[in-house]
């Protein structure tokens, strides 16, 4: 963009240290738009034609005529993660408020920790879940890091506390449950699942749960939902570095002054999007940083010092330093949306020669021994880990 070019695209292949998920390999292809003089509103519309037009030519489905945006807060506010299956109509639904001064520690503690929370989700019409079923859900949210899952069953809403059958019931008085099964909208029959930990297992947590219940049940409601996550964080804190971590990468332009990111690096939003369909975030992109003074400013955030910076990126600051004009992109994941488009439920059914789950090539037997000799060939030298000293 520095060099005079205003837009370009590019079919890539890229290999990325992924870990391997169903819808990840180490290798993919991406395509890429990268553009000056255009906003985060402008490139979201025309991507966001495109992939319409994608989908009506190949396999004849019209989606939205506009896809609906929200921000990331709102996204973990209530589905608890930022790319949300929409298809699935249950919402994590904060409570926080009603169980601060309850004897029920496992719900005040959070509810009164600023790093916190507590949610119910209502599951509709699954109140005949068995004991069975709801240890086997236990176990599986302690995947995600919960200690547990308290439930409600409602067995007669207009019957108030009488009508809730739960060990929990007891700790907490009738017109706390009220007010839960208020907000919640709970009916006669239901099921309400609780999470009370730290924000971010409860978001994990519930939020895997919720794509559980909602495939598992056949809850989900529509075929394709396409939605744009914007409004990204900055950083996220990293609490054993003591340091900043950038959410997208550290070139991603904030939608503050210099001044407001220092002043509050915490607080800060991206101008950062993704394209989230049934879950599945499909494309991603942000306006870049074009200026030489938010750039440092960045990095310096990120801890990133003066010398390492002009090390690792001097070429970037010199660059612009010329005057780089407002530019940003878009990145799609081609066998992602292969995948999606042809109902796959891995990656690896669309893409050719995959990986295995270990990350290794059936096809040609990599990654592979190298010997001594292509070692030295390009001045590599391995040196084994010390044994444990001998008694």
């Amino acid at each position: 963009m520095v060099a005079g070019f205003d837009r370009y695209y590019q079919v890539v292949r890229c290999f990325r240290d992924e870990d391997l998920r169903a819808d990840r390999q180490p290798e993919f292809t991406q395509l890429d738009i990268e553009t000056s003089f255009m906003t985060e509103d402008q490139i979201m519309n025309v991507m966001e034609e495109m992939i319409r037009q994608l989908f009506a030519k190949v396999i004849n489905v019209e989606l939205d005529a506009k896809f609906p945006r929200m921000s990331h807060a709102e996204a973990i506010s209530r589905y608890g993660i930022d790319r949300p299956d929409l298809r699935i109509p249950l919402e994590l639904v904060d409570i926080g408020e009603d169980m601060k001064a309850v004897d029920f520690k496992v719900f005040s503690a959070p509810a009164n920790d600023p790093k916190g929370r507590v949610v119910a989700m209502r599951v509709p019409n699954a109140g005949d879940l068995s004991r069975k079923d709801i240890d086997e859900l236990t176990k599986y949210v302690s995947i995600y890091g919960a200690k547990g899952l308290a439930y409600i069953k409602v067995n007669d809403i207009d019957a108030g506390i009488d009508g809730l059958q739960s060990p929990i019931v007891k700790f907490a008085p009738a017109e706390v449950w009220a007010s839960v099964m208020a907000k919640t909208g709970a009916q006669t029959g239901d099921l309400i699942f609780f999470g009370a930990d730290k924000a971010h297992i409860v978001n994990e947590a519930m939020g895997a749960l919720r794509v559980k219940l909602g495939h598992d049940l056949k809850l989900l409601q529509g075929e394709w939902k396409p939605v744009w996550v914007v409004d990204f964080p900055m950083f996220d804190w990293d609490e054993k570095a003591g340091r900043y971590n950038a959410i997208h990468h550290p070139f991603t332009a904030p939608s503050c002054s210099v001044e407001d990111l220092v002043a509050n690096p915490a607080s800060a939003l991206s101008r950062a999007y993704d394209l989230v369909l049934n879950g599945t975030e499909v494309g991603g992109g942000s306006i870049r940083i074009n200026r030489t003074a938010m750039q440092q400013t960045v990095f310096e955030i990120l801890g990133i010092g003066e010398e390492e910076a002009r090390e690792k990126f001097g070429f970037l600051l010199d660059a612009l330093k010329y005057g780089a004009p407002p530019h940003g992109g878009l990145a799609f994941g081609l066998d992602r949306l292969v995948m999606l488009m042809t109902h796959s439920t891995s990656i690896r059914d669309v893409i050719a020669f995959p990986k295995t789950q270990s990350a290794a090539c059936p096809l040609v037997s990599a990654p592979a021994v190298v010997t001594d000799e292509q070692l030295k060939e390009l001045g590599i030298r391995l040196i084994k880990p010390a044994g444990k000293a001998k008694e």
